[in-house]
């Protein structure tokens, strides 16, 4: 893990911090609103770009612990989503639907870093990588819609347009640069000359979207400042309820600690940037829904460090395939 990995949550508050001094002290709201849909796509090119798809094929030998991420991350945090909404944050539909983009969508980068600090397996998370994309591709527009109910206050076409726009665009991008890159160069020159330059992109340019958000929406932030501390209450208890949750459900599955470290880290990892780019595409009037999400990070990244230490698994941590 890099400095800059360990350090991601400091530098995306103080990319908040410096546009909201940006934003405050001169007029560039407008221009900054550009930046940031533009900053998103390409972000998710470079994030999609590194998912391979060969790999699910691992999953094939992890049936058990497979089948239990997908419960959780689809069946149980959608409904622990809707149930903080409503409970602590029912006068802040804004906040609820930020809330339910950020809790909806499970991580499909980041939580592999933190998986190798936890001695995880390796080729279960590598698997399950790609079926959290596409599920989240398919299920997202679902759950803003069943479970926003009348804070969602958008469009079905309006949804499936921004997931058009914000997901299969640079999904189908990211394939195309892959398979382009392979057949013609081959497995090691797209490696070396694709992937590896788009992981180095990630950072700055999620750090580029954040800051150019919040100078652009610096009177937004500065003018419900008490509403967005109240989404650390519901944020707290998931990463609470969600780590506790996967660990006891490995338990009665009896999987292995390798197996356990990577169940806990998929379920508690969210992706922050898809949800983000869903935000700014489905909700442009309604700008505290993106505010909300860079929230997420801010207290994800420190619970995931930390978290990594206490599940981590004893012994040397598989690299490779999958056991039975």
């Amino acid at each position: 893990m890099t400095v800059a990995e360990r350090l991601q949550s400091v530098f995306v508050a103080l990319a908040a911090v410096l546009g909201l001094a940006v934003g405050t002290l001169w007029p560039v709201g407008a221009v900054a609103g550009h930046l940031v849909l533009p900053a998103l796509v390409l972000l998710l090119v470079a994030v999609f770009v590194q998912v391979d798809a060969a790999r699910v094929r691992l999953a094939r030998d992890a049936a058990t612990v497979v089948a239990a991420s997908l419960v959780l991350n689809f069946v149980f945090t959608p409904l622990l989503a809707w149930a903080l909404g409503v409970g602590l944050l029912g006068d802040a539909p804004d906040l609820r639907i930020g809330l339910l983009l950020l809790l909806v969508t499970p991580c499909t980068d980041w939580y592999l870093v933190f998986t190798g600090l936890a001695r995880g397996h390796m080729g279960v998370a590598a698997a399950l990588l790609p079926i959290n994309l596409v599920l989240q591709l398919a299920l997202l527009p679902v759950y803003v819609l069943l479970l926003g109910g009348e804070a969602a206050g958008v469009g079905t076409g309006t949804l499936v347009e921004a997931v058009l726009l914000v997901l299969v665009v640079p999904l189908v991008a990211a394939v195309s640069l892959r398979w382009g890159a392979g057949r013609w160069k081959g497995a090691q020159w797209r490696d070396r000359r694709l992937v590896a330059p788009a992981g180095r992109a990630v950072l700055p340019l999620l750090y580029l979207a954040v800051l150019a958000m919040f100078a652009s929406q610096a009177r937004t932030v500065a003018a419900h400042l008490g509403e967005l501390a109240a989404l650390l209450v519901p944020l707290g208890v998931f990463f609470v309820v969600a780590p506790l949750t996967a660990v006891l459900v490995a338990r009665v599955l009896r999987l292995p600690g390798d197996q356990r470290a990577a169940l806990t880290m998929t379920t508690v990892a969210r992706n922050s940037p898809v949800a983000l780019g869903i935000a700014v595409a489905a909700f442009p009037d309604r700008p505290l829904i993106a505010v909300a999400l860079v929230i997420g990070p801010l207290v994800e990244l420190p619970v995931l460090a930390v978290l990594s230490q206490l599940v981590r698994a004893r012994g040397p941590r598989e690299r490779g395939g999958v056991s039975g």
